[in-house]
């Protein structure tokens, strides 16, 4: 496997040029991300992403994390790493300063994440989750809970987990049968067992803090009936100290495709009498609750699929380089050359580089605009951009981690047979890759999330404002000087119209015919993912037009950015015109197959 190398230089160009972060350092308490400091952080993370986690991924995958004895024993340099990363105080980086966060910007606590998750992702799970248990405590929980947990799972000495998922309830929440009895002292007895618990049991820290969706004796049915409850591994006294062990264990590790050294626990509450826990809010208002831990985590899995992607095309970007097979398609030299001299190979990796680089784009807009519905000091602008947050939201989780499966899968295809081999790594990359689409929602549901919630509820308001934007674009774009650009407005400018025939097919069919709006739903999140990501990569193209007046510039990274930008419009977003007959016909197919004819 490769050494891995952060794309410094395209992230600062993705959130200077297209995102506007020194827009979002203006607003009140993001002060201190300056360009000195943001530069100085993207620096920073980029090694310890290349020098300690890189190195350990590998190791990790063919170790795996173990269970013994009711211990969970992670991979070797795990835990090692793991200290590093929490004296480096990277996972403080976006929480508010009162509990010992750096109260930096989340639109630059994503390419962080970024870089962990493409140099290591089973090692970068644990901290994702953290952050999100983070984010839930803060907007949820009572100032005594936050006394208690924050400073400690700010600063990384404590992590939190996800506890949703139980054998007879996956994507189906309101199925959860987890018990939880109130006591006289006010707080409760959680009896029941989780499933996939993204590292409910490790050996980084002293204590793990379970947030765990449970049913009350007298709650109603169904998700109405779900209510969130803080369960640590050790109790906390009320001094902050540890106190006895929970009545909680992992009672196994699951066997997993990928993700090896990431420990994936069957988590058992209550063996004997029950695991002690506490309310979170109101009873009955869990699910509302955990939606802000999950949106974060839909978010960081988004930019898991960005990395995932990242690390696949820098291993085949680097093999074509070096594999030296056949002569070239003219065969003007009789000697074999590089593979990245075939056109096949140059056009699998260009496939790759836009779409990540589009897709960093849509994550880090994503968090931009999450950033700027929190703390904007204009009411309407944080409601405008929460919409959008709420409108990207599924998008970034489902077409980011669609294309770390698909780069990842290119990146075994430029490898040839060697590919296939393990001792390549580049296996390990699509193993790895497989999980995000189906983990945070399935991105079926996100589809279904993007239709439903975020399109048919407000009449695809939200979507035509951004709509509004990306013709405004494409028409600048089109006026701009050179070939390049002139394609892509054209070719924006076709995707957005495609984009607005779907929208207004959904609005309508969403309302009086739900089952033919959700047969075009993951086609429709596509199209959705490759539209926008071609008004970001415009964006891109033409900051780098700019750019290039300056005698000081990188011509040649800005050359490439065009370059990049133009196989885009030419390659990737006419695939939008093929995308909308299935969208607003296809569903007469789905539909007519009985049960016993599939």
């Amino acid at each position: 496997m490769i050494p891995y190398n952060a794309p410094v230089q395209d992230m600062r160009f993705t959130l200077n040029h297209i995102i506007g972060l020194p827009h979002v350092a203006e607003l009140p308490g993001y002060e201190a991300a300056s360009p000195d400091l943001v530069d100085a952080v993207l620096e920073e993370a980029g090694k310890l992403a290349r020098d300690v986690l890189a190195p350990i991924n590998w190791q990790g995958d063919q170790e795996g994390s173990v269970l013994e004895n009711g211990v969970v024993r992670t991979a070797t340099g795990f835990k090692e790493a793991y200290r590093q990363y929490q004296e480096g105080g990277w996972n403080s980086v976006p929480f508010d300063p009162e509990y010992g966060g750096q109260g930096l910007p989340w639109a630059l606590a994503m390419p962080i994440q970024e870089m962990w998750n493409a140099a290591n992702m089973s090692f970068a799970l644990c901290p994702m989750l953290n952050q999100g248990a983070v984010e839930l405590l803060t907007e949820h929980g009572s100032e005594e809970q936050k006394r208690l947990y924050l400073e400690k799972m700010i600063s990384g000495e404590w992590t939190g987990t996800m506890n949703l998922t139980e054998p007879q309830a996956g994507s189906d929440v309101g199925a959860v049968r987890t018990k939880a009895v109130p006591t006289k002292d006010g707080s409760y007895r959680i009896l029941g067992q989780k499933i996939y618990i993204t590292y409910g049991e490790h050996d980084f820290t002293s204590n793990i803090i379970h947030m765990v969706l449970a049913r009350t004796p007298d709650a109603p049915p169904g998700v109405k009936g779900i209510s969130l409850f803080i369960v640590p591994k050790f109790l906390v006294n009320p001094d902050g100290s540890l106190g006895e062990r929970n009545d909680l264990r992992c009672a196994g590790l699951e066997h997993k495709m990928g993700i090896h050294a990431s420990p994936t626990a069957v988590m058992a509450y209550g063996d004997n009498g029950g695991a002690v826990g506490w309310l979170i809010g109101e009873e009955n208002r869990g699910i509302e609750y955990m939606f802000t831990m999950m949106n974060n985590a839909r978010l960081g899995v988004g930019i898991q699929g960005v990395a995932i992607a990242e690390r696949a095309y820098q291993q085949a970007r680097d093999y074509a380089r070096n594999r030296v097979q056949s002569r070239a398609i003219d065969g003007k030299d009789p000697n074999a050359v590089a593979i990245i001299n075939h056109p096949d190979v140059r056009r699998m990796l260009l496939e790759s580089k836009s779409q990540i680089e589009a897709a960093r784009a849509l994550a880090y807009y994503t968090a931009a605009a999450f950033d700027m519905g929190k703390r904007h000091p204009d009411a309407d602008t944080r409601r405008k951009a929460r919409a959008l947050n709420d409108l990207l939201t599924p998008v970034t989780k489902a077409w980011c981690t669609d294309l770390g499966v698909e780069v990842s899968s290119l990146g075994l295809q430029v490898h040839g047979g060697m590919g296939f081999i393990e001792e390549t790594g580049a296996a390990q990359h699509y193993r790895d890759a497989r999980i995000a689409p189906i983990y945070e929602g399935t991105n079926g549901i996100q589809a279904n999330d993007l239709v439903f919630r975020k399109v048919v509820r407000d009449g695809g308001q939200a979507a035509f404002a951004l709509m509004a934007e990306m013709k405004e674009l494409a028409a600048t774009a089109k006026n701009r000087p050179g070939d390049d650009l002139a394609a892509m407005g054209e070719n924006l400018h076709h995707a957005v119209r495609d984009l607005e025939q779907a929208t207004t097919w959904l609005v309508e069919a969403g309302k009086v015919d739900p089952r033919a709006a959700a047969a075009g739903a993951v086609n429709y999140l596509r199209m959705f993912g490759i539209a926008v990501g071609g008004f970001l990569t415009a964006k891109g193209m033409i900051a780098a037009q700019e750019q290039m007046m300056d005698p000081a510039s990188d011509k040649r990274f800005l050359d490439g950015k065009l370059i990049t930008g133009r196989f885009y419009a030419d390659q990737i977003l006419p695939r939008t015109a093929g995308l909308l007959k299935p969208i607003v016909a296809g569903h007469r197919a789905v539909s007519a197959l009985a049960e016993d004819q599939f």
